[in-house]
């Protein structure tokens, strides 16, 4: 909530290197589409992958573990859950594949959240779903056992309306469209953090609804490289970033960008690992081809072959130029200009 009051978050100044991040992502999230568009066993392997490691890791962060064996058959429903740690990483499961199946359809609300800690705590006989009812406060436990206060959450009575605030402004500037989607969805999950509305499970609805935001906005990276895998990878600077930018977060005075920094970065890890793994995909024969078809498909009526080279990474000039003469063949394409500046125009059909 504090994030959005007052115009915070969009007065925040951008560093050059946020820039260009956010520029990579963008360029990461065109060339996801076409990845995405292709049939491959390999990418639904990936996807199923993902999901039990989303899954064990999240819960894995907050000290919730089961045996090495037992993950996968737990998180494609092939068992029930036999113990406490069981039964909350089943509950994981079910809110992390509702969101697969169906984020296009899911509206951000708070019934929305208190519904998904419901659903976390559904096997354990615990009742779930409800706002916390005490105060609490985010612990650091140091290596020599002692404990102490990191942050000071929003207080139980106050935590319900501010919860309504935060979904409230949350979409206001995201109507109103003066900054990038990932800026407002970073600093959402912030200020979830730090109102910390639910006695426990805070950290993993928090990673939930990191997944819903970005699917919502179209960010799908998520479905084939884990992203709580990656915040495990990087625990130690998550807690860092989330502390540094926490900090006079109840004055309104806290500093987004540490945040912001960690949460794009932990994008472009994925990213970056999913067209490692994917430029395996499409070495296969025929698939390059493919793969510069649907580019195609996407670009502009009239393009430049530089347009194209950007839009499909690892594929070679020759490939490029093997794949616009036969759509040329077929009569999609027509070259209006031949050299390293080539230029091409869709045929209207």
């Amino acid at each position: 909530m504090r994030s959005f009051e007052y115009g915070y978050l969009l007065e925040t100044p951008l560093t050059h290197a946020l820039a260009m991040t956010m520029r990579a992502l963008g360029e990461f999230r065109g060339r996801d589409a076409l990845y995405s568009e292709q049939s491959s066993q390999v990418l639904e392997t990936m996807r199923r992958v993902a999901l039990v490691q989303s899954t064990e890791s999240s819960n894995r962060i907050e000290g919730i573990t089961v045996d090495r064996d037992r993950i996968n058959p737990l998180v494609m429903k092939n068992v029930k859950p036999r113990d406490r740690s069981e039964q909350e990483v089943a509950g994981y499961r079910d809110v992390l594949a509702d969101i697969h199946t169906n984020y296009a359809r899911i509206h951000l609300s708070a019934d929305l959240i208190r519904s998904w800690h419901r659903t976390l705590y559904r096997y354990t006989g615990e009742a779930g779903g409800s706002w916390k009812e005490k105060d609490n406060a985010v612990i650091e436990v140091v290596p020599d056992g002692k404990q102490f206060v990191r942050f000071r959450t929003v207080s139980a009575l106050a935590a319900p309306e501010f919860m309504e605030s935060l979904i409230t402004m949350f979409y206001q500037v995201l109507d109103q469209g003066s900054t990038d989607p990932l800026f407002i969805i970073a600093s959402f999950v912030l200020d979830f953090e730090c109102i910390h509305p639910f006695r426990d499970g805070n950290g993993r609805i928090g990673r939930l609804l990191t997944l819903l935001l970005l699917y919502q906005n179209g960010y799908h990276v998520g479905r084939y490289i884990s992203l709580e895998r990656i915040v495990e990878e990087s625990n130690e600077t998550y807690y860092e970033a989330l502390m540094k930018s926490s900090n006079d977060w109840h004055e309104g005075k806290h500093d987004l960008r540490p945040w912001w920094n960690y949460f794009l970065g932990m994008l472009m890890a994925a990213y970056k690992e999913f067209e490692a793994r994917v430029g395996a995909i499409t070495s296969a024969r025929g698939a390059k081809r493919r793969m510069v078809q649907l580019a195609v498909d996407r670009l502009p009526e009239r393009f430049k072959i530089s347009d194209l080279r950007q839009a499909c990474p690892g594929v070679s000039y020759p490939t490029l130029q093997r794949a616009l003469a036969d759509l040329r063949k077929v009569r999609k394409l027509t070259c209006l200009k031949r050299g390293p500046d080539a230029e091409w125009q869709k045929v209207k059909g």
